[in-house]
């Protein structure tokens, strides 16, 4: 099995202010770039900036800024977040950057090359909000907006040449697109006739954008241009045995709606050009908003930085891990977040934390106590904290993240029940030596279901593990005896409602 990891984010939009949708999606690579790292996995995380096309020439022409301007006033916002947001990203790609532009020459003048592009005219619809010509099917759907009729030369990609080919591809790879019912809903687009994919504009009409390497009054497709980034960083074309370290990609995580661009535009691509396809694209659902999806038109889209400017950035990421099943849908609601964050966070977790440290402090002058030799109690408590180890390795693997943070937190509550049965504080009137026993054994197990959660919480579980004096391995025994536990502030303190 290879020991490197690369899993990127969808390359996002420059045209508009970074919102809940980018700040889960970038989350969710994070948590599994962490994870990766804590397993001993050579890792590299992708994020980035799509900053051409059509839609930013415009929202660059009503700025009255030129489009370059624009997006370099606008890509600060992303990279704040991001920093904000605690994100632990390897690289972060802009479109307009010329590494960017020269692979994409490259790659455009090798499909040229192969026989894979022609020029054409065309007329058909175009929709100027996708930025793409649409059937009259798609456009009798209602979900395209400010369509147009075009008549057109343009070039275009024989993505209708690789259809079969990548049909037989998804069907012998299960889980090249997942989830599932994805993977199902590409195949049905499949049985279609595919038709080739226009890949040029002429700059007569929209001069933003990347110039054909065999044409130079044309521009390269916005999408043609924005999928390439993921072979640009591996230095594709410039360093062959960094590409071939991370090529192909593990993930490619991207939202449910851009699924066609990335699972059958991008691998028809990269056959053309000879290249691996992706290990796997994975689409997550939507987040709503009262059961409705989140629009600016509608006004219930939620800005990120006002959740954390109130409640703290780990406590946001724990919640939007733990709240969506990855591939489906989920709701945000205020009142959910806050009922998670008490329940979760500032009952199990924090006070258990608390109770540890307050006991410790009080009957041990903050000394770790000895562990002892373990009863049968402690014995089975020892036993699940290994079996939760792997367990939660194999789930992330699966990408079930929000049951792997759910296994972890119920190992929490059955370390609070064992407190409440055992009543150390009690005990320890008695008999100093089981009471530390106790102790030791709830720290210890405290101190590896945090460690668990770091990838979830890396700053405030940085926090605990500094208060338990310790470090982030997952092997029992990692609490010594002996060490000094220190002071802290409470880790989730409740929130009032």
């Amino acid at each position: 099995m290879s020991n490197t990891f690369y899993i990127t984010t969808p390359i996002y939009y420059v045209n508009d202010k970074p919102h809940i949708g980018h700040a889960y999606t970038t989350i969710l690579a994070d948590v599994l770039a962490r994870f990766h790292r804590n397993l001993g996995f050579d890792t590299f995380f992708l994020t980035g900036l799509d900053e051409h096309g059509q839609k930013v020439q415009q929202a660059a022409a009503e700025r009255n800024v030129d489009p370059q301007r624009h997006c370099d006033e606008m890509a600060p916002q992303f990279v704040e977040l991001w920093e904000e947001l605690h994100i632990s990203n390897d690289d972060f790609i802009r479109t307009t950057e010329p590494r960017h532009k020269q692979v994409v020459q490259e790659f455009l003048q090798q499909v040229f090359d192969k026989g894979d592009i022609y020029k054409d005219e065309y007329k058909g619809l175009y929709s100027v909000s996708e930025e793409r010509f649409i059937t009259e099917k798609e456009a009798e759907t209602g979900q395209f907006h400010d369509i147009r009729e075009l008549l057109e030369k343009n070039y275009f990609f024989k993505m209708s040449d690789y259809q079969d080919q990548l049909i037989k591809y998804i069907e012998k790879h299960d889980t090249f697109i997942q989830p599932k019912h994805r993977k199902n809903e590409i195949l049905g687009f499949l049985r279609q006739p595919l038709s080739d994919l226009c890949i040029s504009r002429p700059k007569s009409r929209l001069n933003w954008g990347i110039e054909l390497p065999f044409d130079e009054d044309y521009v390269t497709y916005v999408w043609f241009d924005a999928l390439i980034n993921y072979v640009t960083v591996t230095k594709y074309g410039t360093d062959d045995s960094s590409f071939k370290k991370w090529w192909p990609a593990n993930y490619h995580l991207i939202g449910k709606d851009i699924l066609t661009t990335h699972a059958v535009y991008w691998p028809t691509m990269l056959m053309s050009a000879g290249l691996p396809l992706p290990k796997s694209i994975f689409a997550h659902g939507w987040w709503l908003s009262d059961e409705s999806k989140m629009s600016k038109s509608v006004g219930n889209v939620i800005n990120p930085l006002d959740l954390i400017k109130e409640y703290g950035v780990d406590p946001v990421r724990y919640y939007l891990m733990r709240e969506m099943v990855l591939g489906q849908d989920a709701n945000f609601t205020l009142d959910s977040f806050i009922k998670r964050y008490n329940s979760d966070l500032a009952n199990d977790f924090g006070n258990l934390l608390n109770r540890i440290s307050t006991l410790i402090h009080k009957n041990y002058d903050g000394i770790v106590p000895h562990s002892r030799e373990l009863t049968l109690d402690e014995k089975i408590i020892k036993d699940a904290a290994i079996e939760l180890v792997s367990e939660i390795d194999g789930k992330i693997m699966n990408m079930k993240i929000n049951e792997a943070i759910e296994d972890i937190m119920q190992f929490i509550r059955r370390i609070n029940k064992y407190m409440e049965e055992q009543a150390p504080w009690k005990l320890v009137k008695e008999n100093k030596d089981e009471a530390g026993r106790i102790l030791y054994t709830a720290g210890e197990s405290l101190r590896i279901g945090a460690s668990l959660l770091s990838p979830v919480m890396p700053n405030r579980i940085s926090i605990l593990l500094e208060a338990l004096n310790t470090g982030r391995s997952t092997e029992w025994g990692g609490l010594k005896s002996g060490s000094k536990i220190r002071d802290h502030q409470p880790l989730f303190p409740r929130i009032q409602v």
